[in-house]
């Protein structure tokens, strides 16, 4: 199935560019990437492209106003939007929201939908070097004077409360690029000495 050209203009145009305000691990390369496997696993589960195209581009717009309740937020900014009722239901609309609501990686309950499912598995993104780069990158965020050593502490803890055996995100489609992915990264996050070269790395990159 493809996007209808004009939901996909007015997504390219009107929506995306909104990201660009935000810290550098949510930026729109990170909502263009969560829309690429929103739309892989909207066809591997049998659900609606256009559905989790929509949840997808939405999804971290509620950033704009804090990070603790960006997912409400960001529900609401998608209820708000009176030019989706051109392309989707009430019923369809709600089902988006609620989606949208579930994403989050601290959340402790499992989505109430497959498109909560969905939108969450592809924003988890465990690409290890952009997991750490974007984990560094939000440290910096928090730490905007903060040295090497600062961002680093910051960012490990982190990374272990999160990602490691026992952390608080969950996969709930597990998916084998995610399960792969993550205990490659749980590999790094093991190895201290790996893992501070990764965020070395970004640290030197960002410094140039």
């Amino acid at each position: 199935m493809c996007i209808y050209k004009d939901l996909e203009q007015y997504v390219s145009q009107s929506i995306l560019p909104q990201y660009d305000a935000f810290d550098g691990g949510h930026k729109r390369d990170h909502a263009e990437a969560v829309i690429r496997e929103s739309l892989v696993l909207a066809r591997e589960h049998g659900a609606d492209e256009q559905m989790a195209y929509v949840i997808a581009a939405y999804h971290d717009l509620g950033l704009r106003y804090d990070r603790e309740t960006h997912h409400i937020r960001s529900g609401e900014i998608l209820m708000a939007d009176e030019r989706l009722r051109q392309w989707f239901t009430e019923e369809q609309l709600l089902i988006m929201r609620d989606a949208i609501e579930d994403h989050r990686a601290s959340g402790k309950n499992p989505p109430r939908t497959i498109y909560g499912a969905i939108v969450a598995e592809a924003d988890r993104q465990i690409i290890p070097e952009t997991v750490i780069a974007r984990t560094m990158a939000y440290s910096a965020k928090l730490y905007p004077a903060g040295d090497f050593e600062t961002l680093y502490a910051r960012s490990r803890e982190h990374l272990l409360e999160k990602y490691a055996e026992g952390g608080y995100m969950r996969l709930w489609l597990h998916s084998e690029r995610n399960v792969r992915s993550l205990e490659e990264l749980r590999t790094i996050i093991r190895d201290e000495n790996r893992l501070r070269a990764l965020c070395e790395q970004w640290y030197r990159s960002e410094s140039i």
